[in-house]
């Protein structure tokens, strides 16, 4: 455990949230894995609460200024002139299942599994499951995220819920999600960044009012800097993410999830973790 000011602890998080946000390898599951090394107790109502979800609104604002021309384009210059055919009719209907089910899971998830033992077992899971999705996935039918059907967002919203179990991912079940239902790398996560928009303010939303009164006088210093490192980070990140994936596959994404997992999973069995 690392003796440092809640500030350097708002940059490293905010560092962690950003690199992890939109890759397919769970930031929530990092986030947990390293609060304890930085001297963050389990269950603390303001790191694990307010600014863990506070924080996610600069990944956020990180991808809409990064798509924002392709956002507004689609927005006032839809594909087609149906509503079905609408992009923010497709990101409604994926970010339902979601919205639903997060209120109704939320406690439960705080309560159970929001554990390093938990995040190792989906980091290692998922890690196999990208594996196998690249290796005997669908060739893909559709290269536009904007055109994909509806059908297909709902499912890819149904995915997304598997990002409740802390360490699966949700940029990583949404894509590997997609890419199962036929979307080239690049429109699947398009279409994962454009849903995580309301996905991540509805849950940052929610985590905000239950945890209003965890905020104490100086820690909104905190917050605004976790915020901003977050931003930065994600904006790099995301930018890179997508040249990278034109050109590679997901692989070195899956071979880091189950070599993290194994590492905590023998510390946890050793009794070296945190």
């Amino acid at each position: 455990m690392l003796a440092m000011t809640d500030v350097v602890r708002a940059v490293i998080l905010g560092i962690v949230e950003g690199l992890t946000e939109f890759l397919p390898v769970s930031s929530t599951g990092h986030m947990i894995l390293v609060m304890p090394w930085i001297g963050i107790p389990d269950g603390d109502p303001f790191w694990n609460g307010v600014f863990n979800y506070f924080i996610q609104s600069g990944a956020i604002l990180a991808v809409v200024i990064y798509f924002w021309t392709r956002l507004w384009r689609l927005t006032f210059r839809p594909p087609g002139s149906a509503w079905q055919d609408h992009i923010l009719t497709k990101i409604f209907v994926a970010m339902l299942p979601a919205a639903i089910l997060g209120p109704i899971m939320d406690d439960f998830m705080k309560a159970h599994l929001m554990t390093p033992a938990v995040v190792a077992g989906a980091l290692i899971v998922g890690g196999f499951a990208i594996f196998a999705i690249e290796r005997w996935g669908p060739r893909a039918t559709w290269t536009d995220a904007a055109m994909i059907p509806l059908r297909i967002a709902f499912v890819i919203g149904v995915l997304q819920c598997l990002a409740m179990i802390p360490g699966t991912s949700r940029s990583g079940a949404t894509i590997m999600g997609a890419l199962l239902l036929g979307l080239t790398p690049a429109a699947a996560a398009e279409f994962s960044f454009f849903l995580a928009i309301p996905t991540l303010v509805g849950a940052s939303l929610l985590s905000l009012v239950k945890g209003l009164d965890a905020i104490e006088p100086g820690q909104h210093l905190v917050l605004a800097v976790g915020f901003i490192v977050s931003f930065i980070v994600a904006f790099l990140v995301v930018k890179m993410f997508m040249r990278y994936i034109q050109t590679h596959r997901f692989t070195v994404f899956a071979g880091y999830r189950v070599v993290v997992g194994v590492l905590v999973a023998v510390l946890l069995v050793f009794g070296r973790y945190g």
